[in-house]
């Protein structure tokens, strides 16, 4: 399980249902997680906000998070200007496409990620995907997969 509230940490949970209960992640990307939190914390103070990985025992709970059952997907919430733990899509001004694009950056950097699903199609390298204006869908690979 992803550690809810770490000191010092450069992201903030958030998700559906509260407490944690879906953000048991795999360890594959429970690395890339805290990877990407080191590198954004090295040179931003905003925290970036980690939502729904997976359930304990790999259930569905929902049709539109079908894909959340192996811990290997993660949605992330795109970067405000004011820093605000709050959600915003890429449509509204307190959204930063600057600073997204920066996470965005830092995730594709890390070789196991291989697909990031958003709406922001201005950010390079993400894919548009159904209702994915205020989060990004990121999905790695398991070692040479």
């Amino acid at each position: 399980m992803l550690l809810q509230a770490p000191e010092e940490a450069g992201y903030y949970i958030y998700g559906t249902p509260a407490g944690g209960a879906y953000q048991y992640a795999h360890p594959s990307m429970m690395t890339v997680l805290l990877w990407v939190e080191r590198e954004w914390a090295a040179t931003e103070k905003r925290k970036f906000g980690v939502g729904n990985i997976s359930l304990y025992n790999g259930q569905k709970r929902t049709e539109e998070h079908r894909s959340h059952i192996n811990g290997l997907q993660v949605d992330v919430r795109p970067v405000r200007k004011d820093g605000l733990h709050l959600p915003v899509t890429w449509e509204q001004s307190e959204y930063d496409p600057e600073a997204t694009a920066k996470l965005i950056g830092i995730f594709f950097s890390h070789p196991l990620v291989k697909q990031i699903l958003f709406n922001d199609t201005r950010t390079a390298g993400v894919r548009r995907w159904v209702k994915h204006d205020d989060h990004f869908h990121v999905a790695i690979k398991l070692g040479g997969a």
